[in-house]
């Protein structure tokens, strides 16, 4: 699942990642800070969902949604917005957009819309009980030790059938998926603590050691623990 987020507020695009990314941690999420920038990406990426901020510099968001919907039908839209005036949800409705967010925007709210519009969409991250029951497992226990024998015996099948579930429904290996979520809840962590511990935040998410860490954040991310680090330290000063 590929995902637009559209906002000219850094700030505010941080934080939907950050409230995204953990929830769905193999979704690819793309982001643009005004209409230009999205219908660039739209060139070249195929996207699901596209949260769009109403008030954008140049096209409004509206507008840019009435563009993207000519060209790309299979969009589904939710608008982000600070105004809760009926004349911008009439136009919402007639655009065809599946719902809207009111800023601030609160976890909650996010989730329980985006889990409407992934079902409605028809694009469900996991199809099967078995599978919905395996993400939730590891959401809520991935900084323990956990193997696929531990897991399929959780969700009563056997080892083979459930990494053959995860490949069919997720196109994502179970070591692989288990990997990906523990580095997204490191960014997450180092995002809003640049100064974490790094051999603790490496205890947190579930990694036995911190080169091992290391190893998988930059094989995933391109760089290591210590540059993600930097980089967040310097977008605070």
């Amino acid at each position: 699942m590929k995902i637009l987020l559209v906002d000219d507020e850094p700030l505010e695009l941080e934080q939907l990642v950050y409230l995204i990314k953990p929830r769905w941690p193999i979704a690819q999420i793309f982001t643009a800070e005004d209409a230009f920038q999205a219908l660039k990406l739209a060139q070249v990426q195929v996207f699901d969902i596209a949260l769009v901020d109403i008030n954008l510099p140049g096209k409004s968001g509206l507008e840019l949604i009435e563009t993207l919907q000519k060209d790309y039908p299979q969009l589904s839209f939710i608008i982000t917005t600070a105004y809760q005036d009926f004349a911008y949800a009439k136009k919402s409705i007639q655009l065809g957009v599946l719902d809207y967010l009111v800023k601030p925007i609160i976890e909650a709210e996010l989730v329980e819309v985006m889990n409407k519009v992934i079902q409605r969409g028809g694009f469900i991250l996991a199809k099967s009980s078995i599978v919905e029951k395996a993400l939730d497992i590891i959401e809520q226990n991935y900084a323990a030790r956990i193997t696929l024998e531990d897991l399929a015996q959780e969700v009563h099948v056997s080892p083979n059938y459930l990494s053959k579930k995860f490949s069919e429904e997720l196109g994502i290996s179970f070591s692989s998926l288990l990997m990906k979520y523990r580095i997204e809840k490191a960014k997450t962590i180092l995002s809003h603590n640049p100064d974490y511990n790094m051999a603790l935040l490496a205890e947190r998410v579930g990694f036995q050691s911190q080169s091992y860490f290391s190893s998988a954040f930059k094989k995933y991310e391109g760089m290591t623990p210590r540059e993600f680090k930097d980089l967040r330290l310097k977008s605070h000063d």
